[in-house]
């Protein structure tokens, strides 16, 4: 799992659920585990598009994406804008 995007979901999972969010696992379910509904994922991608500089298009989700906090940064990686190279 990508680090950095790791942390953006933990911060705006905390965000979300008005507690601290810390040492997710790969197989921490959101859902299940941490009782998100509808609305706190709503706002968890909000969020989520906010640090993470991207825009999620709802069309592009299915529930898959949501079993696990694994899945959860899978997806996002694949959406997030490749880092700019330095010295280009």
């Amino acid at each position: 799992m990508d680090k950095h995007i790791v942390a953006q979901v933990e911060a705006a999972l905390s965000e979300v659920l008005e507690r601290e969010i810390t040492g997710l696992t790969e197989e921490a379910r959101l859902l299940e585990d941490l009782h998100l509904d509808s609305t706190s994922v709503m706002e968890m991608l909000m969020h989520l598009e906010d640090s993470l500089g991207i825009v999620i298009d709802p069309e592009n989700l299915d529930m898959e994406d949501f079993q696990s906090v694994g899945t959860l940064t899978a997806y996002l990686a694949r959406v997030a804008p490749e880092p700019q190279l330095q010295g280009r």
